[in-house]
């Protein structure tokens, strides 16, 4: 466990070097991954890291350094080069630490460390990869080979102080489980996968469920086949509508915003999605992977509602990207060990809908189901939306035949508007999360 006083010390040998303002970063962690594949472990890895970052400001230059050797040598050699390079950078008007009332931490249990993870074994863990590929391989004649199975787990400590008088420090914990099978039926081969991540062990699926799910998903993907260039309603899985999520992020991030590399700049208080609409992003949801009790400036974690019934209401903002709007910070910023700070989000979700995605599906007539999306298609400027992607066509309401080598496209600006169905089917395995939405329509183009 690392200290909270060394990075209080850091803080106050870069003062007395002659900073006007600083902040530090102290983290500790390890982490451990087993990768089998047919039966057998393909790798394993233990590891541990620990280190510190600096940022100091000379009136309005800045300059970085971290290091991994906490010694009281390592520590002043880290000091002065983060003077010297605050020495020789630019000045920005707009660098600077939060005002200090905007500074504070959640209390109370966030539930974001859980004990159980660091109790389980090596060969448990191992042995909970090779349960979830067994149970793939078990589901099938058809599932022949297998990509492999993952049990991945971490726990970490993080600590942040500041100039103005800030410390703080919480626990994390994190395992994960995976398992990626593959199936053939004549000439057609497919693959899929599933997964469960959670902060506790006792909240993972059971490793059997995650190899029957991702044997099940590889299964209905055989004999997949390109449908005609057509425009047609399209329903985004709760897996790959987490995605649109995340072009949603990057559009009211306060850094494209200030510089109009957005579609969404200038457009707050405007319509911009259909009336159902909400999307929210919240750091405060205890046990999830977006939460903390302050953000990497020290700002207390926060509740911003981001759309709301189809209005834009917030974007999301650090103390610089704020000042650079005119605005305050939303609690949103996120860094490494060092650097100046960037925008990230909390619990990122769309809000869920009161119709299962089995409603949402019978209601469509002619259209696609995706399920996987490919590559990176989307341009946060003007909103153009084109991906590749595979899945399943629906005809008459039912699952018709699977899919793949396609690509769908729209612009953002008309997938939010158009977003006539949103599923009850909310789940967190990601900091980002999203129901099945249905988009009225987009162009579907194969052969």
């Amino acid at each position: 466990m690392i200290d909270p006083q060394l990075a209080t010390d850091v803080i106050r040998q870069a003062m007395a070097a002659g900073a006007t303002g600083a902040e530090c970063t102290l983290a500790e962690g390890e982490e451990f991954s087993a990768s089998v594949r047919m039966r057998s472990l393909e790798t394993l890895k233990e590891a541990g890291s620990r280190g510190a970052g600096l940022r100091v400001l000379i009136g309005r230059h800045t300059g970085s350094a971290y290091t991994s050797d906490l010694s009281l040598e390592g520590i002043r050699t880290m000091v002065s080069q983060a003077i010297q390079l605050a020495a020789i950078t630019t000045e920005d008007a707009f660098a600077g630490l939060p005002d200090g009332d905007e500074l504070g931490s959640l209390s109370g249990d966030l539930q974001l460390f859980e004990s159980d993870v660091n109790a389980l074994d090596t060969g448990f863990r191992i042995q909970q990869a090779l349960d979830a590929e067994e149970a793939a391989l078990a589901a099938d004649p058809r599932i022949t080979n297998s990509e492999g199975a993952s049990f991945g787990a971490h726990t970490g400590q993080r600590v942040f102080a500041n100039s103005l008088g800030f410390v703080g420090e919480y626990r994390t914990s994190s395992c994960s489980l995976s398992a990626m099978p593959v199936a053939r039926q004549g000439d057609s081969m497919e693959r899929d996968y599933w997964y469960s991540a959670a902060r506790a062990f006792a909240r993972l699926e059971k490793a059997g469920d995650i190899g029957r799910k991702a044997a099940q998903r590889t299964l209905r993907r055989l004999g997949s086949r390109k449908v005609a260039t057509q425009k047609v309603p399209v329903i985004f899985d709760s897996q790959t509508s987490r995605s649109l999520l995340g072009s949603v992020f990057d559009a009211v991030d306060g850094d494209s915003v200030y510089r109009n590399a957005s579609f969404l700049a200038g457009k707050l208080g405007e319509k911009v999605a259909a009336d159902h609409v909400t999307i929210v992003d919240d750091g405060t949801i205890p046990g999830l992977f977006g939460t903390s009790p302050f953000d990497d400036e020290g700002v207390p974690s926060r509740r911003t509602v981001v759309i709301e019934r189809g209005v834009l209401r917030s974007y999301l903002l650090n103390s610089y990207t704020a000042r650079k709007l005119g605005m305050k910070t939303t609690g949103n910023a996120a860094r490494g060990l060092t650097g100046n700070a960037s925008v990230g989000h909390g619990n990122l979700y769309l809000e869920k809908g009161d119709r299962t995605p089995e409603e949402i599906i019978g209601g469509v007539r002619s259209g696609l189901y995706v399920t996987e999306l490919i590559g990176s298609g989307v341009n946060i400027v003007t909103g153009d939306y084109s991906r590749g992607a595979a899945g399943l066509w629906i005809e008459n309401g039912e699952f018709a035949y699977p899919v793949s080598e396609i690509t769908v496209a729209s612009t953002l600006q008309q997938m939010l508007t158009e977003m006539e169905y949103i599923g009850s089917d909310l789940e967190f395995r990601t900091a980002t999360a999203a129901p099945t939405v249905l988009i009225r329509e987009m162009t579907v183009s194969g052969s």
